[in-house]
């Protein structure tokens, strides 16, 4: 008993609703990131990758590099990503990733709360787009807010107790596995978490199709 029509989008359809999200982005003033934006001509970054994905990766907030190019993790933090993924044999293009929020917060700050309920409904359209099987969270922003969303709740804890584990949660359009994970930048402030890093990647090998 599927309620959800999306389940029939076309790739064609796929691809002009993520332009949509991209557009609304764009012009997104309510943001209070919007003038840092405009004043540092950044760009807002959406997000890269296949949206048929079985895979969704969702990061923190974009740096400097990402808001430059308009790329999600193409700076340091995205050569270890590249390097996870490269260790369960997986490309860029088989995934999608993004970010909760979409603009570079200033200094690199944490995003606010504030700027995650903004920026939430654009990464909804995007989870309702791609329709994923597994949606891995990178860092504790994100992970609090997709647990919340797909009413896990009750079982939110610190990272350092969940990171690597599978949670299952039910969508409009069948099962999904949630599985947090530690944000790549951990393993550029201490080289020792990357193991850490590698290993909770090989729970996503069983997700490869």
């Amino acid at each position: 008993k599927n309620q959800n029509n999306n389940m029939s989008l076309t790739l064609e359809e796929k691809f002009v609703k993520m332009q949509e999200v991209r557009n609304d982005l764009l012009q997104f003033k309510e943001s209070p990131l919007y003038e840092y934006r405009i004043q540092n001509k950044y760009f807002p970054v959406v997000g890269e990758g296949s949206h048929t994905a079985h895979i969704l990766f969702i990061g923190e907030a974009p740096g400097k590099n990402e808001a430059e190019t308009g790329r999600p993790f193409c700076g340091k933090s995205g050569k270890v990503l590249d390097n996870m993924l490269e260790s369960i044999k997986l490309n860029r293009s088989d995934v999608y990733i993004t970010n909760i929020v979409k603009d570079r917060p200033q200094e690199n700050r944490d995003p606010t709360e504030e700027e995650i309920k903004l920026y939430a409904p654009f990464l909804d359209r995007q989870i309702e787009i791609i329709q994923p099987q597994v949606i891995a969270t990178l860092g504790r922003f994100s992970m609090t807010y997709i647990m919340n969303l797909f009413g896990l709740k009750d079982q939110i804890g610190a990272i350092g107790e969940l990171h690597g584990k599978e949670f299952v949660a039910q969508t409009n359009y069948g099962p999904i596995a949630i599985i947090p994970l530690y944000h790549p930048a951990v393993a550029l402030y201490d080289g020792s978490n990357k193991e850490t890093i590698l290993k909770d990647f090989q729970v996503l090998t069983k997700y490869i199709k």
